[in-house]
């Protein structure tokens, strides 16, 4: 049915270590190539770890399945070299229109401030995405990338973990001392470490249907409740990639997916949406039940769990592959320390602390906007289409309208890694919150903040401050108005930047903690904090 796309084949090839029947331990080892896998292990090659991609597949995922990706992915795959290429390559979005029936409820705006380098929201099939992130894995040296490698048992040991594998020349043995199980919703790792995985599935189904069209809707995402042309249910549209458009029919729980992909099925409930002399063609259909749930611990033992093989969200909010991201963001710098002995065990355990605390934020999320989607009983749709009637002219309503509240970072308040403020401040960037953006030059150049950060801790200080160390780890200072110049004022503003302030940035963007002037003590027990040795 695919038209647009032609999927790329990546040879398999026998490894060194099992030709040699030798098993080398790697320091960590990567299940699964889809998108949280691939982007894990260039977090860690841009951190100096060297990793193993296995993957039981040889090829890119089929269908445009995860296609919308929020700001603060974009700015992590910046990090990473990819994100300016991704933000060019989609379709970029900001606005979003809520419909009841056949009139406008209300339109939102992701994104109202200016002066940020990524968009609010792209739309990029999964396809496209993960060919490039393939490619910048290839290209990278530290990214050893094995296709037709399926994982068979693995066993855990104080220090290590040995996995047995199956390739087309048979079984063999591989080690790591960490294993970084990204290999989705379905997990066999997590079945095979016993995990437990727990939440609701929701008792409804919806149809995606990939059309390629040229079509004049605008470029936002238009969401519908209760139209005439699919009444009593919900649709949901957004364009892609190669003029190839998203529509989503909520269908009822009663709908058999066998029958509801068939093209004759299909193509009738389009045509009723656009009309029967508008021309499209069929891409990709699937028919999707949801969950919301998580694991019950994100490590056990030597292997650490992330994305959909931790925790699964509905799609209405984008939330899924987003969180995963920002999943390889929180895990990649903890692992660097761990492994090169400058934090304990007790950061890796952090991982658990903050990830899971966003997954149920994002659950959360979801439920609530599962349950407006599809209420659950008379009294709960005759209070979803009061709100809807009000929102159209009553702004207090407008906020109570639930079409899948768009992925925005969970930021982590409460973290044991954070340093509690002492002074008071202005603005967001609270301790535990990702660095917002701002334009700085540098070196007499246009620049970002944000890509003056990332590889490691800073200081980042609006007058003089001095590094700290704490083991192996240096805080280095990044001075605003020395090293960086705010010419707009924009950074100084979004952080509250008085004469005297200094950030200490974790290597994740995120703010451990800050203070009205630069104290060395101070400053160096924030970093020890951070890294989990106090």
């Amino acid at each position: 049915m695919q038209k647009t796309y032609t999927y790329p084949e990546y040879a398999y090839v026998q490894s060194g270590e099992q030709r040699s029947g030798v098993p080398q331990r790697h320091p960590v080892l990567i299940i699964g190539a889809g998108p949280i896998g691939l982007t894990q292990a260039l977090d860690l090659a841009h951190r100096g770890v060297s990793t193993v991609i296995i993957d039981d597949n040889n090829t890119v995922s089929v269908g445009s399945r995860a296609v919308c990706y929020a700001k603060r992915p974009l700015e992590i795959w910046d990090r990473l070299g990819v994100g300016e290429a991704f933000a060019e390559a989609g379709v970029q979005w900001k606005v979003g229109k809520v419909f009841f029936r056949d009139t406008l409820a209300y339109g939102f705006d992701l994104l109202p401030e200016t002066q940020h380098k990524m968009p609010a929201m792209i739309n990029y099939q999964q396809y496209h995405l993960e060919e490039r992130l393939v490619q910048a894995c290839v290209d990278s040296p530290l990214v050893d990338l094995r296709w037709k490698h399926k994982l068979l048992a693995i066993e855990q040991h104080a220090d290590h973990a040995t996995l047995t594998v199956k390739t087309p020349d048979g079984i063999f043995k591989m080690e790591a001392q960490w294993v970084v199980a990204a290999d989705g919703a379905n997990s066999d790792t997590r079945r095979m470490t016993g995990a437990d995985f727990t939440g609701q599935f929701f008792q409804d189904r919806f149809l995606i249907a990939d059309v390629v069209m040229k079509a004049d809707f605008p470029t936002e995402r238009w969401f519908w409740f209760d139209p005439p042309f699919h009444r009593h249910q919900s649709v949901l549209l957004h364009k892609e990639c190669d003029n190839v458009w998203r529509i989503d029919f909520q269908l009822g729980w009663d709908a058999d997916p066998v029958e509801e992909k068939k093209p004759e099925n299909v193509i009738p409930r389009i045509q009723a949406m656009l009309g029967a002399d508008v021309e499209f063609e069929l891409e990709w259909v699937s028919v999707y039940q949801f969950a919301c749930r998580r694991i019950d611990q994100f490590r056990h033992g030597r292997v650490i769990f992330t994305g959909d093989a931790a925790h699964q969200v509905s799609p209405f909010g984008a939330r899924g592959a987003n969180t995963g991201v920002q999943d390889c963001d929180n895990l990649g710098w903890k692992l660097q320390a761990v492994l090169a002995g400058d934090a304990p065990l007790a950061l890796l355990d952090t991982y658990h602390e903050e990830r899971a605390f966003a997954a149920d934020d994002n659950i959360g999320h979801s439920t609530r906007a599962t349950d407006f989607i599809t209420p659950k009983s008379r009294s709960s749709l005759r209070l979803r289409n009061a709100v809807l009637e009000l929102a159209r002219t009553e702004p207090f309503a407008r906020p109570l309208v639930n079409s899948g509240r768009l992925s925005t970072p969970t930021p982590y308040l409460a973290s044991s890694l954070n340093t509690p403020d002492r002074d008071s401040f202005q603005g967001q960037m609270r301790p535990g919150t990702n660095c917002a953006d701002a334009p700085i030059e540098r070196g007499g150049r246009a620049a970002w903040l944000l890509n003056q950060l990332g590889q490691g801790f800073v200081l980042l200080s609006f007058g003089p401050a001095a590094p700290v160390t704490v083991g192996g780890v240096t805080a280095q200072v990044l001075e605003v108005g020395q090293d960086i110049i705010d010419r707009e004022g924009v950074l100084t503003e979004r952080y509250d930047g008085q004469p005297g302030t200094v950030y200490l940035i974790r290597p994740d963007q995120h703010v451990a903690a800050r203070w009205r002037a630069f104290d060395a003590t101070l400053a160096q027990a924030a970093l020890a904090r951070a890294l989990a040795l106090h």
